[in-house]
Order: structure tokens, then C-alpha cells, then sequence
């Protein structure tokens, strides 16, 4: 049976190109996008996909889309924002969306996009992490807090129902449509004149590598994972690792941005995590810097054997292609 799909977030860096992956699949029928801002989906050659205006804060919206559709998937989260901000959506929003599905009478899935951030930056996590470790996410991180919370939300809400829930948890996403990565580096944060002139000098772009391995994922990737866990008949509800073969180091992503790579001894991140955990107040964006002090490496194999997903990119041939996105 052709499916109806409802999507919120669909115009963000993995919602766009999930889009394109559910448009081609012979066994999607329809796909409702939920934005708060228009988009046309006709300028993305879409033809399958219709736009409505929706909030995930707002639960009548919310209601109206997954009245009519078979399979709801969330993509909607903050990702760069302010603690504040970026809690009452991600949190009162997604529990929006969770309740709203497990009410409505049509839907029989629910595919959730967490992260790895929900595992949290713990040193007694295994390595690699599997789908068995529980998501404890880290208190001092944000958005590491918020992807667990909203896992555990998730279990209370669809316990006892008889909808079937993926969680799918992407490493880092990049790509030449998803430049979140490039975006976050310190130097961007820097007044147009500062920016510009260390555009041209790396050594005023000194980028810090306590050795701690990276994992990327390409957003084309996590498109396909996204429409495997929306249309498969035989893979199992569940979690699902997502992410590109192989790892990187900190070195090389900063050399791919035209940063300068210094290394330094690990402990000197774990301390700065520790300080800055300790301090009453400190800039959301500062928080990103707890990521490095330990490896979240994750066994992709379930999703591989499983879920029949197989990237790609691998994790170098991802960071290629966004710093070649870039110049």
C-alpha cells in the first residue's frame, strides 16, 4: 500500500534532502511537509510534497497533520540555539508531536531522528557505542540533554501503543547542504573585519585536537536511513546507529577549513569540560566544547544488517565534500 507521509522540519539540512529521498521511492504516495516558514515544493522539483503551515508548539497543527497520514517523521529540532530557547522547542514541541501521534487513529509509525549526543560525553561508555547502551545524554551539554530527554519522553509516551517507533541516532551530519559543522567553528563567531582578515591567515584559526576520533555522516545518508526506516516491512522497530564508515580527526577538520591544527594532551579537554561544568553561567555555545573531551564512536552493524542501510560516504569522503561545499 502507497503510504501518506507527514514530516516536520522539512526544510532543514537533513529535512531537505529526506524529502528528495522519500520523493523517489515508488512506495510513498504523498508527503505533507509541516514549516512554520512557506517554501515552494515545486522550486525543489518535488512533486509529491505539499506545505503546510504548522508550529510543533502549536498541538492543533500538530493534530491536523498526523490526522491523515500513515507514517509520521520527526525531524524538527533546534540545534544552535540558546539553552532557553532551543529546550522549549525541542522539548515542549517534540512532546507535541509524540502525543499527537500515539492519539491519532491513521498513523501506524513513527520515525524519530535523535543523535548520538543522547548517549552523552561519559568516559565508561563503551567504544564503539552500540543500540544496547542507554541514552543518558550529559547535563552539562544542552542538546545532549535535550536528545535523551526526548528519547525518554519518547518510551513514556508510545508505551503500551501499538505504534511502531525508529529511533535513528546520526553521528554529526554534513555535507555540501549541511554546513552546520563549518558554521560552528569559533572563528565564524568573530565581528566581519576580525573574520575576514583570519580568513586568510590559518594561524589565527588555531584549532585544538586532544586526539578524540570524530565520526561524520552524510546528510544524503541519513536521507536514505530516514526513508528505509519509513517504508521497510522487515526490519524491526527500534534504535538504529547512523554513521559514514571510518572516522576523522580533529586535525583534519580543522585542515579542511583552513584552520591550524595544534594538538594537545586529551586531559586538557576533559579539564576544560570540568571548569567550565563548573562555572554558574556559560554561553550555550561554549557547551559544544564538552563534545570533545571523550570518544562517542558508534557500531553501525545493526542498522547495516538490520535496517539493510549502507552508507556512501565514509567519514573523510563527507568532510571532503562540505569543505568543497565551501570554497
Amino acid at each position: 500500500m502507497a503510504l501518506r507521509v507527514g514530516v516536520t522540519g522539512p526544510t532543514g539540512e537533513i529535512g531537505k534532502a529526506a524529502i528528495a529521498a522519500l520523493e523517489e521511492h515508488a512506495g510513498v504516495e504523498a508527503i505533507v511537509g509541516m514549516a512554520r516558514r512557506p517554501f515552494d515544493p515545486a522550486a525543489h522539483q518535488w512533486t509529491k510534497t505539499t506545505y503546510r503551515q504548522g508550529d510543533i508548539l502549536d498541538r492543533d497543527a500538530v493534530d491536523a497533520l498526523v490526522a491523515d497520514v500513515d507514517v509520521v517523521v520527526h525531524l524538527a529540532f533546534i540545534i544552535m540555539g540558546t539553552r532557553a530557547e532551543s529546550a522549549r522547542v525541542n522539548l515542549a514541541g517534540t512532546r507535541n508531536v509524540f502525543e499527537a501521534t500515539v492519539a491519532a487513529a491513521r498513523p501506524r509509525r513513527l520515525v524519530y531522528t535523535s543523535s548520538v549526543a543522547a548517549y552523552g560525553y561519559h568516559t565508561d561508555n563503551p567504544v564503539p557505542i552500540t543500540e544496547d547502551v542507554a541514552p543518558r545524554g550529559s547535563a552539562e551539554h544542552y542538546y545532549s540533554e535535550q536528545k535523551a530527554a526526548c528519547e525518554a519522553a519518547l518510551t513514556e509516551i508510545t508505551s503500551g501503543s501499538d505504534l511502531e517507533v525508529f529511533v535513528l541516532r546520526p553521528c554529526i551530519v554534513a555535507g555540501p547542504h549541511a554546513p552546520a559543522l563549518a558554521d560552528a567553528m569559533p572563528w565564524n563567531k568573530l565581528p566581519g573585519p576580525v573574520r575576514r582578515i583570519s580568513q586568510a591567515l590559518p594561524v589565527l584559526r588555531p584549532f585544538p585536537d586532544p586526539g578524540t576520533p570524530l565520526q561524520l555522516v552524510h546528510h544524503d545518508d541519513v536521507a536514505a536511513a530516514i526513508a528505509l526506516a519509513v517504508t521497510t516491512r522487515t526490519a524491526p522497530p527500534g534504535a538504529y546507529n547512523i554513521a559514514g564508515d571510518g572516522v576523522v580527526s580533529m586535525s583534519q577538520v580543522g585542515e579542511a577549513f583552513g584552520a591550524l591544527p595544534i594538538k594537545v594532551p586529551r586531559a586538557a579537554a576533559v579539564v576544560t569540560s570540568e571548569v567550565l561544568s563548573a562555572l554558574p553561567f556559560v554561553p550555550s555555545a561554549l557547551e559544544w566544547l564538552h563534545a570533545g573531551r571523550t570518544s562517542v564512536v558508534m557500531d553501525t552493524e545493526k542498522a547495516k544488517s538490520e535496517l539493510g542501510w549502507h552508507p556512501r560516504y565514509t567519514s573523510a569522503e563527507t568532510l571532503a565534500a562540505l569543505a568543497s561545499a565551501l570554497r
